[in-house]
Parts: C-alpha cells; sequence; structure tokens
C-alpha cells in the first residue's frame, strides 16, 4: 500500500510520535501514552491531526438535488452553515462510507457550495463515486483532499484555546457556533473554515487548513493551548475516545457488507425525500423486511463483567450458540471497565440481555446495554 504523509508528519516526528498505517497514511497512533492523552480530551483538551481525512466541494445550480441524489439523507434540507451526517450507499444499500457534508454560503446567485468530508481510507472511492454520479447534474466536483490539512481541537477546554487564537470581534462566532455548524473565522491571522465537530464525544472543533500553513497553525495551537492543559493525540486515543461515545469506524462498524438498518443509522436515510437516491429500492426492502428489528442482525453495545476485554472479530454467544461478532472493543479509560460493539442476533440486542463474548478460548460474560457508553455533562 502506497504510504503518504500529512503535512505535519515533521510536527509529528518531532514530538517523538509512534506511527501506523492508517488507510495508507502515516499517522501517529500516540505520543508518549495514549491513555494520557484520553484522559486529556475528557478533561482538558488534545491536538488532533485529521489530514488524511477527504475533502470534496460540490458546487453549482444543481448541488443540492445532486447530493439528495448521491446520498441516503436529504442534504438539500441543510440550512446554510449548518452539517449534517450521512452515508454514501451502493446500488444494494450496502455503506460505502460515512461522512460529513457541511452547507456553505452560495459562492453566487443561483449556485450552492458543499464540502463533502469522507473517511480517510474511502477519500479518492467517495470522489470518484461523486464524480461519476454527477452525471446529468449542473455540478461541479473538485476534489481538494490533497492540498488540504484538517486539525482537530477537541475537550472541554476547546472553546477557550481557539479564543486565543481568534480576534475578540469574532469571538461570538466561535461561542455561538452550535455542535454541526461551520463558520469562517480568523484563526492565528488567517481566515480559515472552523466546524464545531469531532469524533470523540466531546466539545471540540475541527479546522480546514491549506497544507502550507498547518504547521504554524499547529504550533500555534500547541503554544497557547499548554496553559489549558492541550497535548498531541493519536489515533489510539481517538479511537477510544469514539467507542466510549459509540461511534461507528468504518471498517469495523461499517462496510460495503453492511447496511444502515442493522448499523442504528436508520434514521440517516431519508426514503420519503421526493428524489431518488442510488441504493434507495434496496434500502427501503430491508427496512420492510424488518431487519435490524425484528430479523437479523443489530449493532448493540455490550458491558463486560470482569476485567478482560472483548477485541473485533470475537465470537457472541448465547447458551453456548454463537449469535454475532464483536466489531470494536477494549477497556474504557473513562468508565473503568470493557466497552465493546457487536453485531448481534436481533432477538438478543435488547439492553439487560447477558451474552457470552468467546476471550480466546474462554467465554466471558457481557451485558447489552443502550448506546453511548459514555455522554458528556453539558
Amino acid at each position: 500500500m502506497t504510504e503518504n504523509y500529512t503535512a505535519l508528519y515533521e510536527q509529528h516526528k518531532k514530538a517523538g510520535a509512534s506511527f501506523t498505517d492508517f488507510g495508507g497514511w502515516q499517522m501517529p497512533l500516540k505520543y508518549e501514552s495514549e491513555l494520557a492523552e484520553h484522559h486529556a480530551v475528557r478533561k482538558s483538551a488534545g491536538l488532533f491531526d485529521l489530514s488524511h481525512m477527504g475533502e470534496v466541494w460540490v458546487t453549482g445550480p444543481d448541488a443540492a438535488a445532486f447530493l439528495d441524489f448521491a446520498l441516503a439523507g436529504k442534504l438539500s434540507a441543510i440550512a446554510v452553515g449548518k452539517a449534517k451526517y450521512s452515508l454514501i450507499c451502493n446500488a444494494d444499500g450496502g455503506i460505502i462510507d460515512d461522512l460529513i457534508t457541511y452547507r456553505r454560503p452560495s459562492p453566487e446567485e443561483g449556485v450552492d457550495q458543499y464540502l463533502v468530508v469522507p473517511n480517510a481510507g474511502n477519500a479518492k472511492v467517495v470522489a470518484a463515486a461523486l464524480l461519476e454520479r454527477a452525471a446529468g447534474f449542473d455540478v461541479v466536483v473538485d476534489d481538494v483532499s490533497a492540498e488540504t490539512s484538517l486539525i482537530a481541537v477537541q475537550g472541554p477546554n476547546a472553546e477557550a484555546i481557539l479564543l486565543t487564537l481568534v480576534p475578540a470581534e469574532q469571538h461570538a462566532l466561535v461561542t455561538e457556533l452550535k455542535y454541526y455548524a461551520a463558520v469562517e473565522v480568523s484563526i492565528n491571522g488567517q481566515d480559515l473554515l472552523l466546524a464545531r465537530t469531532g469524533y470523540t464525544g466531546e466539545d471540540g472543533f475541527e479546522i480546514y487548513i491549506p497544507n502550507l500553513d498547518a504547521a504554524g497553525l499547529w504550533e500555534a495551537l500547541l503554544e497557547v493551548g499548554e496553559g489549558h492543559g492541550l497535548i498531541p493525540a493519536g489515533l489510539a486515543a481517538r479511537d477510544s475516545l469514539r467507542l466510549e461515545a459509540g461511534m461507528p469506524l468504518y471498517g469495523n462498524e461499517l462496510s460495503r457488507y453492511v447496511n444502515a438498518y442493522a448499523a442504528g443509522l436508520g434514521p440517516v436515510v431519508s426514503l420519503a425525500k421526493e428524489s431518488d437516491f442510488i441504493g434507495k429500492e434496496a434500502l427501503a426492502a430491508i427496512k420492510a423486511a424488518g431487519v435490524g428489528s425484528t430479523i437479523g442482525q443489530k449493532l448493540v453495545g455490550l458491558k463486560g463483567a470482569g476485567r478482560r476485554a472483548a477485541r473485533a472479530h470475537y465470537s457472541v454467544l448465547k447458551d453456548g450458540s454463537l449469535i454475532g461478532e464483536v466489531t470494536s472493543g477494549q477497556p474504557s479509560p473513562t468508565l473503568g471497565y470493557p466497552i465493546a460493539l457487536a453485531y448481534v442476533d436481533v432477538e438478543h440486542s435488547e439492553p439487560g440481555t447477558i451474552v457470552d463474548v468467546d476471550l480466546r478460548g474462554k467465554s466471558e460474560p457481557f451485558e447489552v446495554v443502550p448506546l453511548p457508553f459514555y455522554k458528556r455533562q453539558k
């Protein structure tokens, strides 16, 4: 697999990061302690390099109608300045990727503009699918992933840290920014897109910036964030944080072989929208059949009764019979007990159900619990 390096690779090396391959990118797994990085995000703040993610601009008179056709949600309903979580599916309803779409102000009258953000390993696939699906629509699909960096500040001190780099006259733009919304503000003297989104279960922001300016912003954030407990955080902490928040990871909980209803993402699919969309017929049939509710399997949360953690691909059992498989699992640093996500047969998916997980030859009890495992106090 080709190795890609973000514009912040040298900053990570200088900070002593351990690297791992993720979606073809060399990304920091951790710096000193993944546990310390996890707790920093929960208690103060963590700084993440997310530049392996994709960024695709969709612009034109038909942009809204096109995205309604290309994606499973009703993207035309997004208000300017807001964002929406959605799915891009194939014709049989399988998930190509889960992504966030931001509606930005119109660059000119009669023209709409959206920023679509796919996951790292799927960025090129999603950009190609959007380009293919754009046939017949008056839109321009522009993949700017290669020239764009993405930096996230996540944690209860994230807002205070950002305010130190934003001019006083724009502070209200930051403090009044709602979850799943974005605004252009001056950060460290540069006009940038700031989104109140994240993948940690905490308050936080994601900043889109040209590659050439990423290192300067990274260093500035570390400098001003030092007094707020900010430390750089890698993919290990990002994974444990998103798992506690019950957020799916593509390649674990989501894939082309999984549909939205089994994954608990039925509300993301808009079967009621007037326009047709790719996968609509298949998803309507899947929903009508009761997949994820009365038949098949369903994604659930599992809480361990002991100390040993379930891991991806471990078997889930009921009375000795196989009923499912773990997709993600590890000890929860915040909660102090093992947690996991798993697909199990729907008849065993009710919260309170006790199941067993085969932990390398020894079965341990786990309880089905509601998601998320962790929810921040607002």
